[in-house]
């Protein structure tokens, strides 16, 4: 795949990903009801388009040509974003939105929320295939979306790091040690979660960028 097929490849995925993204700042505002004492409830959103060099890899690692054929056929992650909630009550009330939204279709989706990961790992994962519009008509993009609260983003960031940095020898016991800590940061936000109803009229918040 060149550099040509690449930026071709990828044309739709981006336009797919903004139209998310519009989504989720309008759903940031819209979902409470706006007042001091409903706040919104995202804390930033990440995004990224997978690289040329990623896409050839995982596509090389399934065993598949890579090819931009076979980027479409065989990933689904090529667009991803991460949405960060302040509580597990919000990330639950907008995926029920996208969910109900008519023009959105739920192509996968695992709840490692309500059943976490044997080392800890927490995260609400859907892909939504986003309807973009062409000359000679429509067709759906998937986009991968993980949904976390900060406690489930800091703790994934720090299991990451951790199974980077094999050479430590007491890394079995900083597994274990997260682990743990991941229990606790769960009992700590059944204690403090809040959110309010969706508000009755639900039809922008900070972005960052992230890489993988």
């Amino acid at each position: 795949m060149n550099e040509k097929e690449y930026y071709n490849l990828i044309k739709p995925y981006e336009d797919a990903m903004q139209m998310l993204l519009s989504r989720l700042d309008t759903l940031n505002h819209t979902l409470y009801e706006s007042s001091a004492t409903h706040p919104v409830p995202i804390h930033n959103i990440q995004s990224r388009i997978k690289s040329k060099k990623s896409i050839e890899d995982k596509l090389i690692k399934k065993e598949k040509k890579p090819s931009m054929a076979n980027a479409k056929n065989y990933l689904m992650d090529i667009a991803g974003a991460r949405v960060i909630c302040y509580f597990v009550n919000d990330i639950y009330n907008l995926i029920e939105i996208l969910k109900s939204q008519t023009d959105l279709i739920v192509m996968k989706e695992r709840d490692y929320i309500a059943g976490p990961k044997p080392n800890g790992y927490r995260s609400y994962h859907i892909i939504l295939g986003i309807p973009v519009y062409c000359l000679d008509g429509m067709e759906y993009f998937p986009v991968e979306i993980q949904f976390r609260t900060m406690s489930m983003d800091f703790w994934a960031s720090m299991e990451h790091r951790i199974n980077y940095k094999k050479e430590r020898q007491d890394r079995e016991k900083l597994v274990k040690e997260l682990k743990e800590h991941a229990r606790k940061l769960e009992k700590i936000e059944k204690i403090t979660t809040w959110a309010p109803a969706p508000s009755a009229n639900t039809p922008f918040a900070r972005r960052s960028r992230w890489r993988r």
